[in-house]
């Protein structure tokens, strides 16, 4: 297969090959070869850069919980519904337990934005709204099957979190371990999420048209990341344009 040629599903793939195939795309569209991610983990990105990017990254994990919520709605699986509460839970928290928007307001905070204007959702980039809010309707209004299948990039982050608290705590002279909390969880929740939605797709996906379906959730997921990168790259690296309303650097402070 040709490098950007898309996967096309022609007979009935066994689990491991449907597995393989998905690794396949991972392999080349997962958003950890963006070149903004490649900046970030090469320490060359000035703290307005860094800022930016976890602003933007704040309106993407406020709204994992509402598509969460989406697609348990859609749910008739008792099994299916509890694995979607808890992501909910891990994102939103319950009682005395932080979640994960709570963390990622820390390392908002150590970065140096306030946490009334990250909530406030003001300086988010309008290329982000439209692809994290393309992805919060794909759940709702896709296949039961589909909305599964969207969530496995979570096969591909452990990697990429690893590298990038590394890469963070080597090259940025502000940030430290509590300011990268969110991560750490992350570290555990991930592969637990990413197991269940995988054993779920090979087990549901019982044709070559769904399992194509699942190929192709895939897809549309791996272009979410990569242009809400897109968007950052464009706005504050190359070529600088940022557009009326979105957040601006005070100053390029290393």
């Amino acid at each position: 297969m040709n490098a950007g040629q898309r996967i096309r599903v022609s007979h009935l793939l066994r689990p491991e090959e449907l597995e393989a195939r998905l690794r396949e795309i991972g392999a080349e569209r997962y958003h950890a070869r963006h070149p903004f991610h490649l900046l970030l983990h090469e320490g060359r990105l000035t703290r307005g850069q860094l800022q930016a990017w976890a602003l933007n990254r704040y309106y993407y994990q406020s709204r994992i919980p509402m598509k969460d919520a989406a697609l348990m709605s859609r749910a008739n699986d008792p099994d299916l519904r509890r694995e979607w509460i808890r992501r909910i839970t891990d994102h939103d928290g319950s009682g005395r337990n932080t979640g994960g928007m709570e963390r990622w307001l820390k390392l908002t905070s150590g970065l140096g934005l306030d946490a009334d204007y990250v909530r406030s959702e003001e300086g988010i980039l309008p290329a982000t709204k439209f692809a994290v809010d393309a992805y919060v309707r794909y759940v709702r209004d896709q296949s039961l099957l589909q909305a599964v299948a969207s969530s496995l990039t979570e096969l591909f982050s452990p990697g990429l979190i690893q590298e990038r608290v590394a890469a963070m705590l080597r090259n940025y002279h502000y940030v430290d371990e509590k300011v990268l909390s969110y991560f750490e969880a992350r570290l555990t929740q991930a592969p637990q999420d990413a197991n269940f939605a995988l054993a779920y797709c090979q087990k549901h996906a019982t044709t070559p048209a769904a399992q194509q379906e699942v190929l192709d959730a895939l897809y549309f997921k791996t272009g979410v990341l990569w242009a809400q990168l897109d968007a950052l790259h464009f706005a504050y690296v190359t070529p600088g344009f940022i557009p009326p309303g979105a957040f601006v650097p005070q100053a390029d402070d290393r």
